[in-house]
């Protein structure tokens, strides 16, 4: 019986050792899925894979969200934040941003407001008239470019909490 007890007692220890990650998870409401990180109310995931632009949206679907949508300069370098304490670095990578179906009528795949926006200098320019998705970390400001939805780069995915 103590041996059943003790075994009840370190299963609940390490059951509840995973909960612990933050104080601040039970004081700022719900958190965010292993490997995610939180801002304000959505959860962030820097993926590394190099996917094509359809693929990643549909990678971060599966993880029940969408390529990340962008709506503030403190968002985005949350954002960059993140992607430097992965990477040790500032890679160019795919958010939810395109104009696919018109031409410099941007939307975000997550379907919220297209109302930031944080492009390079001259972009968007839609170079040889088939530029339609927002690469991030662009150029020695970091901003953002249109570049070929077909190319492949890592992502960054959002969900809502």
């Amino acid at each position: 019986m103590l041996t059943v007890s003790l075994l009840v007692c370190a299963m609940m220890a390490l059951t509840t050792a995973g909960d612990t990650d933050d104080a601040s998870n039970y004081t700022d409401g719900p958190s965010c899925p292993a490997s995610w990180n939180k801002h304000n109310d959505r959860c962030f995931l820097y993926v590394p894979r190099a996917l094509d632009w359809a693929d990643a949206e549909k990678n971060c679907l599966s993880l029940k969200g969408n390529l990340a949508s962008v709506h503030s300069v403190e968002e985005y370098q949350f954002i960059q934040t993140m992607i430097t304490q992965h990477t040790h670095g500032n890679p160019i990578t795919w958010i939810g941003g395109t104009d696919s179906q018109k031409n410099n009528a941007w939307f975000w795949s997550d379907g919220r407001p297209f109302s930031f926006t944080f492009w390079c200098a001259g972009e968007p320019n839609n170079a040889g008239g088939n530029q339609n998705c927002i690469e991030m970390n662009y150029g020695v400001h970091n901003c953002w470019d249109d570049i070929q939805c077909s190319n492949t780069l890592p992502s960054v995915c959002a969900t809502n909490l």
